[in-house]
């Protein structure tokens, strides 16, 4: 795990510098993480959650210290990504362009947008703005400034967009 993914804050105030994060934000930047070991790794989803309730959500690690976080928020999202992945790799997919297939990404941006994905589907009492925001923050947090924080922007985006024509269709 690089620094950046150890300590770097997942969120930055309006001055560029960095911003307090709020426990549902550590649990955001955590679920990220955790979908990243597993994805690489292999590993479970309650191993893996219990890993880091245990060694990392508010704990010192390697001399670094990781946020306190709403654990409860974590596993809403670690296990609804891998509980839904089957439902949300298709909404992803479709709002990636042709040329940028789901499997092209690299993990982390996988986990990130899945994560995004599935808070964007299944939370509807939180603004889309801030769940997109939260989500752009945590790619800058592991990608500076590449085009990744701007493709997070752009997918989840259309998640939400898609999303939204649906429950309009819906109703």
């Amino acid at each position: 795990m690089t620094d950046a993914q150890k300590s770097k804050p997942p969120a930055r105030a309006r001055d560029g510098g960095p911003k307090a994060a709020n426990k549902r934000g550590a649990a955001r930047l955590a679920a990220v993480q955790a979908l990243y070991q597993m994805d690489v790794s292999g590993g479970g989803v309650l191993e893996t959650a219990a890993e880091y309730e245990t060694f990392r959500l508010g704990k010192e690690l390697d001399g670094e210290q990781y946020r306190e976080a709403d654990a409860s928020w974590f596993r809403s999202i670690l296990g609804g990504v891998v509980s839904q992945q089957r439902t949300l790799d298709p909404i992803v997919r479709q709002a990636l362009t042709d040329d940028w297939p789901l499997s092209r990404l690299d993990s982390t941006l996988r986990a990130i947008l899945r994560a995004g994905a599935f808070e964007l589907t299944r939370t509807k009492d939180l603004p889309t703005a801030v769940v997109i925001s939260e989500y752009v923050d945590i790619a800058r947090a592991f990608y500076d400034d590449g085009e990744e924080p701007r493709l997070v922007n752009a997918v989840l985006d259309r998640v939400a967009r898609d999303i939204q024509k649906k429950t309009k269709k819906d109703l």
